[in-house]
């Protein structure tokens, strides 16, 4: 190759060579903002087309356990990751902060976000399933109506008169079912503070075998096909809000002939009088507040009793600390349960707690993502639904020693952990209050 040859084709590659860089620069740079603009999802899988994973997690497992589904997950993709689930693409939180985050934010940056089927049954202004401004009014009306007042001069001593009705039904001798007494016991303490019903009389007892019926469906599959289980509870559900409308027929025309009587003070009346809401309203509000009273206390109930029998050095422990009570109010010649009595029971705390805790009584609640946000270098989606597993933290080994065994005493231990990780365990026992 002559000289001349040589310098022509070094001209050309001087000539090439800008542009070249430029496009070189410009595609390193094009990859770096489509890397950015792709979201860091959480690692996971979408399971069946349509289906999802959803029977895969919702599969039945003992409530000391978080599921061989939450546990092959989290094995292999961490605490946080992606599924689908109830037919949304769905992000799976067992991350204690994370969780944490989700309930401390509520409005703004999630809201709830139940499956349909769950309005269908419970009723379309059920708190469950409202968001914004009237879950808020539902919301306030509860509260305002179990005030600390009317917690301590009315409900203390309600609780403490149904308790003592379901102990004097028991025969000595004779074997009964924990659960199915608990179960009772809350409902008749429901029914008497939400309608003014009392415990044994016949339309009582009807409604209580109606709601058996309707809380089967509410834990079913949403197929409503005729003899189902969902198709069974929307029948009861029917019948359960005729029950309640007769009452309420009844009460206004009461209270339009100043005829009503100091004890149906209930949430029936404080709704009617404190309220402007619409009588559909009060029916979903009466009946998804009979449904979350008395689910999760008259599980917690049964789970207590079940892990107290396994632990006798407890029940000790709790019978000494309800002695000491009972013998300083025999010293001041007082009967019965009183707020301070109620705030001296100490190691009854660390019972509920651990209950609460190793039974999982709500094991994860349903959340929408509000705005987009980023979590551990995730981006969690707006518009995803997100579902805080509150069991998986319970049972988390690097927050509790031992988790899967009944320890009240741990409760003691730390007072400065206590109070965070009860966010995690109280605030989903009040989902709907």
């Amino acid at each position: 190759m002559s000289y001349s040859s040589l310098m022509s084709i070094i001209k050309e590659l001087l000539f090439l060579l800008p542009p070249a860089l430029v496009s070189l620069f410009l595609y390193i740079n094009l990859i770096k903002w489509i890397k950015r603009k792709k979201p860091n999802l959480p690692p996971g899988g979408l399971g069946w087309p349509f289906l999802g994973e959803t029977f895969s997690y919702l599969k039945p497992h003992l409530a000391t356990s978080m599921g061989q589904f939450m546990e092959q997950h989290i094995s292999r993709y961490g605490k946080i990751y992606r599924s689908s689930l109830f037919g949304e693409p769905t992000i799976v939180s067992a991350d204690a902060g994370l969780n944490r985050f989700i309930l401390q934010n509520e409005g703004r940056y999630f809201e709830c976000s139940y499956p349909k089927s769950i309005s269908g049954i419970l009723g379309k202004w059920s708190m469950l399933v409202l968001v914004g401004e009237m879950h808020r009014e539902m919301r306030m009306i509860s509260l305002n109506f179990m005030s600390n007042a009317r917690l301590r001069s009315y409900l203390l001593p309600e609780v403490e008169r149904h308790a003592w009705l379901v102990l004097k039904s028991w025969k000595e001798n004779s074997a009964f079912s924990a659960q199915e007494e608990a179960k009772k016991f809350t409902f008749n303490l429901m029914a008497k503070n939400i309608m003014s019903m009392n415990p044994g009389e016949p339309e009582t007892e009807k409604l209580r075998r109606e709601y058996i019926t309707f809380m089967k469906g509410v834990v079913s599959a949403p197929l409503n096909f005729p003899g189902t289980p969902y198709w069974k509870a929307l029948k009861s559900r029917s019948t359960i809000l005729k029950v309640i409308e007769l009452r309420m027929n009844e009460r206004f025309q009461k209270m339009s002939k100043g005829q009503e009587r100091i004890e149906e003070d209930d949430l029936l009346g404080w709704a009617l009088k404190q309220s402007s809401l619409s009588k559909e309203q009060i029916l979903d509000l009466l009946l998804s507040l009979l449904f979350a009273g008395h689910e999760t206390s008259s599980m917690a109930l049964a789970l207590a009793i079940f892990f107290l029998e396994g632990c006798p050095k407890a029940v000790q422990e709790l019978q000494e600390e309800h002695l000491q009570i009972a013998c300083r109010k025999g010293l001041k010649g007082e009967s019965g349960l009183n707020w301070e009595d109620y705030k001296q029971m100490d190691f009854t705390q660390c019972v509920i707690n651990e209950t609460l805790r190793l039974g999982n009584v709500v094991k994860f609640v349903h959340r929408k993502v509000l705005h987009d946000f980023r979590y551990k270098g995730y981006d969690i989606p707006c518009g995803w639904k997100i579902l805080p597993v509150f069991a998986a933290v319970h049972l988390d080994s690097s927050l509790y020693d031992d988790p899967h065994h009944f320890n009240p005493w741990r409760w003691q231990e730390n007072r400065s952990k206590v109070s965070q990780l009860q966010v995690l365990i109280m605030n989903p026992i009040a989902e709907t209050l």
